[in-house]
C-alpha cells in the first residue's frame, strides 16, 4: 500500500537528502533539517555534550548556562486554560489537549522569521485523504485534528529553528533506534515509554498481522518478543527509503506526569531489574544511613531519592528510556514527524491516525492497563502530590530538566511558583 500522507500536515516537512557520506555504515543525510544549537535547553543536554555525536567524532560545543524558562515567542502571553483536574476535563472533551497552549494566536518575529528561512522549502510526494476515510469524524471535527497537528509540527519547526539551529544534519542508525516499522501501513512509530507505548505497540502487531487484536498480546510479549522491526536493523539505504516514505508518528505525555508514572511503575512496584540496576545504587548515594537490606535488595527508592538522582550530572547510574526526555528518545529535529501525539487526547488521535493510514475499521488502540492494574493511573492530582514531597527548588530543577520537552511539544508549565 502507498504512503499515506496529508498535503494539509506535510506542509511543512522537511526532505531527507539521498546523499550519503561514503565511508559511513548506517547515515542518513538530511537536507533541510536544522542543526544543533550551541545553546543547551537541559541539564540532560549538557550531560551530553559529546556522547551525542559518538558516531560522528566531534564535540558540540556547549554552553553552561540553561536557556530561562519560557522565554519563547509569545505563548506564556496566550491564553492558559490549565488548572488541577483539567486533564481529567480534557477526556471528557477530547479535542481540548490538556496543558496544551493556545496556538491560534501564534506570532513570528522577524528574527524568528529569519531563522526559519535557514531551512529551505520542501516538496513531498504527498496524498490527500479520501473523505471515506474519516470514518466516524464529522468534517469538522476531522478539519480541527488535522489544524491541531499543523500547529503542533509548525511550533515543532520554529523551535528546532531556534534553538537546534546548528544541530548536524546527519541522522545515524542510533538517532533512529527507538523507532518501530510497520511496513504494510508504511508507518514509523517512535516509542516513548508512559506515553501508550505497550498499546501502541500492540497496534503495530495487529496491524502487522502478528496478532488477531491488541487485547490478546501480554506485555512480556509486546516488550521481548521481537515481533516488531526496528528501524536501525535496516542498511542504510532501507532507513532512507522510509524515512522518506512512511508517515513518522510520535506520542508524547505531559514530562513531570510521565516522569512520576515511570516512578510509581519501577519503583513502587516489585521489579527485580529497576531496584537491582537503579535502585542499589540510588539508595547508596543519597540516602542516611541505609539499612543493608535496602542496600542488598534496592528496594523502596523515594521519590525525594529519584529526583536527587534525576539532577544530579554525577549520576551512580546512568539514564533509562522511561524517564529520558521524549526529544532525546525520538530525536524531533532530526527526524520531520508527520504526526504527533498527545498521550491526554490519546484514543481520538490515534484513531484519527488509524483513519489517515486507512487502517481496517476494526482496529482501535486499546484502552487497557496490564501492569499494576490495581494502581491508578498517574493523573494531574496525583503528580502533584508525589512533587508535594521536594523543595521548591527541585522542582524547578526537574522542570529545567524536561524543559526542552515542555518547549517542543507545547505543554504549559506544571506549577504557578516555576519561573
Amino acid at each position: 500500500m502507498s504512503s499515506v500522507r496529508l498535503t494539509h500536515i506535510c506542509q511543512y516537512t522537511s526532505h531527507l537528502s539521498p546523499r550519503l557520506p561514503q565511508n559511513q555504515s548506517v547515515r542518513v543525510k538530511l537536507g533541510s533539517t536544522p542543526r544543533q544549537s550551541r545553546e543547551t535547553l537541559s541539564t540532560q543536554e549538557r550531560e551530553r555534550g559529546k556522547s551525542d555525536n559518538y558516531h560522528d567524532h566531534q564535540a558540540t560545543e556547549v554552553i553552561s548556562s540553561p536557556i530561562p524558562p519560557m522565554q519563547f515567542p509569545h505563548f506564556e502571553k496566550s491564553k492558559q486554560t490549565a488548572a488541577p483536574g483539567s486533564r481529567e476535563q480534557s477526556r471528557r472533551t477530547p479535542t481540548t489537549v490538556s496543558r496544551e497552549q493556545d496556538m491560534s494566536s501564534l506570532h513570528v518575529s522577524k528574527r524568528h522569521r529569519k531563522l526559519l528561512k535557514t531551512s529551505p522549502p520542501v516538496h513531498h510526494n504527498s496524498k490527500i485523504v479520501p473523505s471515506s476515510a474519516s470514518g466516524s469524524f464529522t468534517p469538522d471535527k476531522w478539519k480541527k485534528l488535522v489544524s491541531i497537528q499543523e500547529a503542533r509540527r509548525q511550533l515543532m519547526k520554529e523551535m528546532c529553528a531556534k534553538y537546534k539551529s546548528s544541530i548536524s544534519k546527519t541522522i545515524t542508525g542510533h538517532h533512529v533506534r527507538n523507532l518501530f516499522v510497520e511496513d504494510k501501513y508504511k508507518l514509523l512509530y517512535c516509542q516513548v515509554p508512559k506515553a501508550g507505548c505497550s498499546n501502541w505497540k500492540r497496534t503495530l502487531m495487529v496491524l502487522a498481522g502478528k496478532a488477531p487484536n491488541a487485547q490478546s498480546i501480554n506485555h512480556d510479549t509486546v516488550h521481548n518478543g521481537h515481533h516488531l522491526k526496528e528501524l536501525n536493523s535496516f542498511d542504510r539505504k532501507g532507513i532512507m527509503h522510509r524515512l522518506e516514505t512512511y508517515t513518522k508518528v510520535i506520542f508524547v505525555r505531559e514530562p513531570l506526569e510521565r516522569m512520576v508514572s515511570a516512578y510509581r511503575d519501577k519503583f513502587e512496584n516489585p521489579n527485580n531489574y529497576y531496584h537491582s540496576l537503579f535502585g542499589k545504587p540510588i539508595i547508596s548515594k543519597y540516602r542516611v544511613n541505609p539499612s543493608l537490606e535496602a542496600l542488598k535488595t534496592g528496594n523502596g527508592v523515594t521519590f525525594k531519592e529519584f529526583v536527587q538522582y534525576l539532577l544530579d550530572v554525577h549520576r551512580p547510574v546512568g539514564m533509562d528510556i522511561h524517564w529520558d526526555q521524549a526529544n532525546q528518545l525520538c530525536n524531533p529535529c532530526l527526524i520531520d514527524y508527520d504526526f504527533i501525539g498527545k498521550f491526554e487526547n490519546m484514543e481520538e488521535e490515534s484513531n484519527f491516525l488509524l483513519r489517515l493510514i486507512a487502517a481496517p475499521p476494526n482496529v482501535k488502540l486499546p484502552n487497557f492497563k496490564d501492569r499494576n492494574p490495581a494502581d491508578k493511573r498517574t493523573s494531574t492530582q496525583i503528580t502533584e502530590k508525589y512533587f508535594s514531597q521536594v523543595s521548591t527548588l527541585e522542582r524547578q530543577r526537574i522542570y529545567d530538566f524536561y524543559y526542552t520537552d515542555y518547549l517542543m511539544f507545547n505543554y504549559t508549565k506544571p506549577f504557578k511558583d516555576l519561573y
